[in-house]
């Protein structure tokens, strides 16, 4: 399926200015409209370092889009009455029980309010690579607050919690990777929607470069620290290891291409369906945009900011930093640290993925390149700004 010529100049075009200000290295942008590809290109450096140029292949470290993804696959089997979201979590995980986290809900995990934001002590980039020593560690922490009562954001342990609830709800017990290949991409025809790379892909997974100025220790909270430990930051020195990039690191780890980022969500944008292949039931998807209850209440992980997130464990769209980029606040999808992101947007059947390896932070509209890509990416299709 190609996609159209004049509104991939519109946004290559928009591509290249942001290169050439240096606000971005490499990009790559994908959107599917009306449940067809519309815009498919790219721009810049994969590697700045050996003047490797970015092409409709490049891979790219996405960080916590793959949350969406993960997400996705307990959605599916919610709608195969393998789990039902109001059920304690200790129903297909009885070991999580310890330490008073029995009545957490597999809602709770879902939607932040686990009260276990934090990682194991003691994890290492090679701790953090075996799943089973992974599960071990989060089924024996403490919680941090009583679940179900605080928002508090697993920015990494999400990827575990819901991982493993799919893992022992799937009747294969298939690990989350494998159960993503095969039940989500394999189905739709994507070929580059990675949690765990095979080693013939690497040599197309573009290098990063973290250019978000470091936070000095004494101004970031207590919990953020807990819920990223230093060891396992979610920088390129930890995250370009080839261990890594190999682990089925399912919140913060996935490595995907914008084409086929974007076939994922515009199945979601479509209710579910793509191409004829239906992965979620239409009345499912249409709750995965509705704000979950305390949407408002500060994160005590984050800055105290108040998290966009839905009852289905997404981000949703509006006004503030980082989401901006969808701008429909009925859209739902995942940004990732450094400021890739992918989106749905049900009510335009819009879907949208941005790709990137300049990490970075804006702090306004007017600074952020991901944004004003996004908007190229509605005029390109004649859609609202």
């Amino acid at each position: 399926m190609s996609a159209n010529n004049e509104a991939n100049a519109v946004v290559r075009a928009a591509i290249e200015k942001a290169v050439a200000a240096g606000t971005e290295i490499g990009v790559q942008v994908a959107a599917y409209y009306q449940g067809r590809l519309a815009i498919d290109t790219w721009g810049g450096l994969a590697d700045a370092t050996t003047g490797r140029r970015v092409d409709g292949d490049t891979l790219f470290n996405v960080y916590s889009v793959a949350k969406a993804v993960t997400a996705t696959a307990l959605h599916m089997q919610v709608d195969r009455g393998f789990i039902e979201y109001d059920s304690p979590i200790v129903s297909y995980w009885p070991e999580y029980a310890a330490h008073g986290k029995a009545k957490t809900t597999v809602r709770d995990a879902l939607t932040h309010r686990s009260g276990i934001p934090q990682m194991p002590a003691g994890v290492t980039p090679e701790l953090m690579c075996d799943w089973d020593w992974m599960v071990r560690g989060i089924a024996a922490l403490q919680p941090l607050a009583e679940p179900g009562t605080k928002t508090l954001y697993q920015a990494m342990s999400f990827g575990w919690l819901i991982g493993e609830l799919v893992r022992r709800t799937d009747p294969k017990r298939r690990s989350i990777g494998r159960f993503i290949r095969e039940e989500i991409a394999e189905p739709l025809g994507i070929s580059d929607l990675w949690i765990g790379i095979p080693d013939r892909v690497e040599p197309r997974v573009a290098r990063l470069t973290n250019a978000t100025p470091p936070i000095p220790a004494e101004y970031l909270p207590p919990l953020f620290r807990s819920a990223a430990p230093a060891a396992v930051d979610l920088i390129p020195e930890v995250y370009e290891l080839p261990s890594v990039r190999r682990a089925e690191i399912a919140g913060t780890g996935g490595i995907f291409n914008a084409r086929s980022e974007a076939r994922f969500f515009a199945m979601l944008a479509n209710g579910g369906e793509l191409g004829g292949v239906r992965l979620l039931s239409k009345d499912l998807v249409a709750t995965f945009n509705v704000p979950r209850a305390n949407a408002e209440e500060p994160d005590t992980v984050m800055f105290d900011m108040p998290m966009p997130i839905t009852v289905a464990g997404f981000w949703y769209g509006g006004d503030r930093p980082v989401v901006r980029p969808m701008k429909n606040p009925r859209a739902f999808g995942h940004p990732g640290a450094g400021g890739s992101i992918g989106w749905a947007d049900p009510d335009l059947n819009l879907a949208v993925a941005i790709c990137h390896n300049r990490m970075f932070v804006p702090q306004t509209a007017q600074d952020d390149p991901i944004l004003l890509i996004a908007n190229a990416v509605r005029a390109a299709l004649g859609l609202p700004q």
